[in-house]
């Protein structure tokens, strides 16, 4: 620690007192690309700035601040989301909508039954909002790590997407430090120096939704401000799935001839309903139909950060931010209890027991002492014990709460004096990420009604009255399986990195670099329950990145490329990796055995390039390329065997991540063009046993993975394609098509069951310029109304709530249906609007 943090300050003084000016580049048509999160305070429009920048031939390129870098000198893949692609999808008010439809290589998988809520996997590595599942994306806003302290995960939803200016998915690139296994996710936002004006939009639709937003900005001589604002809500298209959702983003700028300062805050607020799949035997009957109830989440989000950018020199800048973040969120799950009668063989027969089958006697002890841990008791109760009632749905209402609040910052300095009279961009920073965080969780006796509501009237007029029935929480005696968990701890993640790209020749440029990773991980048990969860994890990994590219001509470049990273296990995953003492995900922390850190090797080769005055003065643009990431020490999640609603997590020795991908897109005046196949084969790569009790094909509730099985919920082949065309002065129609093959259920690692059918999902858009201010626009959804699902796991059939037979041990999501929206956009100031600021090519 006390080497890194040296480290850090040695960043700092590696600034020289002199340096020699830089002349401009002749360069044709280029896009530049940010290659580390920490920004140059986000000016693009004015500069050609931190994200992107654009210079005809023969024209002096924009100079280039901190890591930006010409799309061609980056030996990997970037995949880029503009401000113009999410504004054809304002009706969804969802920046991961367009991610979907965009980016080869990319798909959702909802197990939420909420658009907003759904898992972004790239590659077969996964950014998800939901507390349990193993993150493998590292994601920044304006150069804020924002994977969450206490799971690592990420709620794109509580980000307001007319406020975005641009998402880079960038791959290959170690920088971006922690869960960067199978890439980073960057996104820039919008600021007064990047949009001025005024702009309100007003839409609803489908499911009872009513949204609106509102974008100002403005400069005033060296200052700019800018605010953006949007609000939510419907009813969802499934039964007790309301969405609401509030959101709040500012910026407060000031910049000089050689420095650029921003002031942001933002707040969002977030609520959703029915967050979980239903039994595909209650679908059939009913689309609609959802499991138990209620489900619902909650989350909040408040950050402040100040961001920087200082020219030392023609040849020097230094740029950084400071940060602090608020996050709290809360669930509250109707479940199943899983409780019987006593076994005989217990002291405490006609009293209330947790299932026992995922357990296993300590060595000695007696079979009645192992069942008599299994006695639920509830806080209060007089006497030991609740008395069991034949004939009761017995259910639990489970509550979990975070909080986290997170603060640190980073700081980068960046030359680019040449070096042997050859061009040299050189880049050193460091970044620290500390948060302090508090986890509870506990858990309500209750009964399931006819409806599947879970309640806990102790009257309830179908079962009658379960004696000690209340608002209690309980747990079983020996705290296993079911007990209420109280954990505090905190995170301190540091970094160190270097990178440097040199212009061999004026074609051929070197990359080389590397980043240092320190995590240090605290977690301490608040209940008595669960000792084990109290301890300190530190894990340290240095990840190199090198690569070469090759700009045959300015239509044609080759790049390749190899990299490290890694990502320290949660807080999460580490109190919750005991199959004999597992948590119900994500509501208790019960046990503390070690995991190891998840390390991956990536190697990526390819070409790319873009073809101006291609037929009728268009412009094309291309991509071809490979890529290939091995995983040591891959963490997934498994289910407790007898009890599949609880779970813990293991390291697995290998697994792998490999495909293709091919793209290319055409733009004029009056039509855009694209599509793109991706190849996707994620495999694990070791032979083992794991849990899965609920799947079909299981052997006593364990299934048996070779090497060569397919990871689950990845596609194997994925294509994209669409198009926007101006049929008439003022009218633009677009339609585009995402289709994918099947994939697996969750819980079939071992590829024994039949799959989840491939799908593919239409949607259309429109819009009419009415007049300068005005603009009137239409999206529809899912147009031909293709009932598929992305999400399918195994659950414990039987006799739900006494009443409704399930046979088929299948859940799914289906999506969401056919739905229209449409709505209107008035520009105040149009006059004084600049046109979007977008790059001139998609940057692949």
């Amino acid at each position: 620690m006390r080497a890194l943090r040296s480290g850090l300050v040695a960043s700092v003084a590696l600034l020289p007192g002199a340096a020699f000016a830089q002349g401009a580049v002749s360069l044709d048509e280029i896009s530049v690309v940010a290659t580390t999160p920490v920004g140059a305070a986000g000016s693009g429009a004015s500069r050609g700035g931190p994200s992107f920048g654009t210079a005809p031939t023969g024209a002096a390129a924009p100079r280039l601040r901190g890591g930006e870098q010409p799309l061609f000198k980056i030996p990997s893949t970037v995949e880029t989301v503009t401000a113009a692609d999410l504004d054809i999808d304002r009706g969804t008010f969802n920046a991961v909508a367009t991610l979907a439809r965009r980016v080869p290589g990319l798909n959702l998988s909802d197990s939420q039954g909420s658009a907003g809520r759904v898992d972004v996997t790239y590659r077969g590595f996964t950014a998800s909002p939901v507390q349990g599942v193993p993150q493998g994306l590292a994601v920044y806003q304006n150069g804020v790590r924002i994977n969450e302290a206490f799971g690592d995960v990420v709620n794109l939803d509580l980000i307001p997407p007319v406020a975005i200016q641009r998402i880079d998915v960038v791959t290959g690139n170690p920088v971006f430090g922690l869960n960067a296994l199978g890439g980073a996710i960057n996104i820039q936002m919008k600021n007064g120096f990047t949009w001025q004006g005024t702009e309100v939009t007003a839409l609803g639709g489908a499911d009872g939704r009513i949204a609106g937003s509102l974008q100002y900005g403005r400069m005033v001589g060296p200052w700019s401000v800018y605010f953006a604002g949007d609000g939510l809500n419907d009813r969802g298209w499934r039964f007790e799935s309301p969405s609401t959702i509030g959101r709040i983003y500012t910026d407060v700028g000031y910049r000089s001839q050689d420095s650029e300062f921003h002031l942001i805050g933002q707040f969002a607020r977030t609520f959703y309903g029915a967050a979980a799949a239903a039994p595909v035997d209650f679908t059939r009957i009913d689309e609609r139909a959802i499991f138990t109830n209620p489900q619902t989440a909650t989350q909040q989000v408040g950050t402040l950060q100040l961001t920087g950018r200082v020219d030392l020199s023609p040849s020097w800048d230094l740029a950084g931010n400071a940060y602090v973040r608020r996050f709290s969120n809360r669930y509250v799950d109707g479940n199943d209890g899983n409780f019987e009668n006593c076994s005989t063989r217990s002291n405490f027969r006609g009293r209330l027991c947790f299932e026992d089958d995922g357990f296993s006697p300590a060595a000695g002890q007696s079979p009645a002492a192992f069942r008599n841990q299994f006695l639920i008791l509830g806080r209060g109760l007089n006497a030991p014990g609740i008395p069991f009632t034949a004939g009761i749905p017995y259910g639990t209402l489970d509550v979990t709460g975070t909080e986290a609040t997170g603060y640190g910052g980073s700081l980068q300095a960046a030359n680019r004096d040449r070096v042997f009279d050859h061009a040299n961009s050189f880049v050193v920073g460091g970044s620290i990420d500390v948060a302090d965080y508090s986890f509870k969780s506990s858990s309500t006796l209750g009964v399931i009604n006819p409806d599947l509501s879970v309640t806990t009237d102790p009257n309830n007029p179908f079962y009658g009255t379960i004696p000690g029935l209340g608002t209690q929480q309980i747990r079983t005696a020996g705290a296993l399986g079911i007990a209420p968990s109280q954990v505090i701890g905190s995170n301190l993640y540091m970094g160190l990195y270097a990178s440097d790209t040199f212009d061999v020749t004026d074609q051929l440029s070197l990359t080389a670099g590397a980043r240092l990773n320190f995590a240090r991980i605290s977690t301490q048990d608040l209940t008595g329950f669960s000792p084990d969860v109290t301890g300190t994890h530190y894990f340290t990994k240095i990840n190199p990145v090198a690569g070469l590219t090759y700009r045959f001509t300015p239509e044609l470049s080759l790049y390749g490329g190899y990299s490290e990273s890694n990502r320290a296990p949660t807080p999460l995953e580490l109190a919750c990796a005991n199959p004999d003492r597992p948590c119900l995900l994500p509501n208790s922390l019960v046990a503390d055995p070690p995991l190891k850190q998840v390390t991956a090797q990536t190697y990526e080769v390819g070409f790319r390039g873009l073809v101006p005055n291609f037929y009728e003065d268009g412009l094309l643009s291309y991509k071809l390329g490979a890529f290939r990431s091995d995983l040591s020490n891959d963490i997934i999640q498994l289910a407790t065997p007898g009890n599949a609603a609880r779970g813990y997590y293991v390291n697995v020795p290998a697994t792998r991540r490999q495909g293709i991908e091919v793209a290319a897109e055409y733009t004029r005046g009056d039509l855009s063009l694209y599509a793109n196949y991706a190849l996707i084969d994620a495999t694990y790569r070791f032979n083992g046993t794991l849990s899965s009790p609920n799947n079909p094909l299981s052997d006593d509730g364990a299934i048996f993975v070779t090497p060569g099985k397919k990871v689950p919920l990845v596609p194997e082949h994925q294509i994209k394609a669409g198009f926007d065309y101006l049929l008439l002065p003022g009218w633009r129609l677009g339609l585009n098509v995402q289709a994918f093959s099947s994939s697996f259920y969750r819980g079939d690692d071992s590829n024994l069951n039949r799959k989840l059918p491939a799908y593919y999902v239409l949607n259309l858009n429109t819009s009419y310029q009415v007049n300068k201010n005005l603009e009137v626009f239409g999206l529809i959804t899912n147009l031909t109304n293709n009932r598929y699902t992305t999400f399918g796991t195994f659950f414990e059939p039987g006799l739900v709530a006494g009443r409704y037979p399930v046979n088929d041990p299948r859940t799914t999501t289906l999506a969401q249906p056919l739905s229209i929206y449409g709505g209107v956009r008035y520009v105040f100031d149009a006059d004084v609007v600049p046109a979007p600021v977008e790059p001139l090519v998609r940057k692949f």
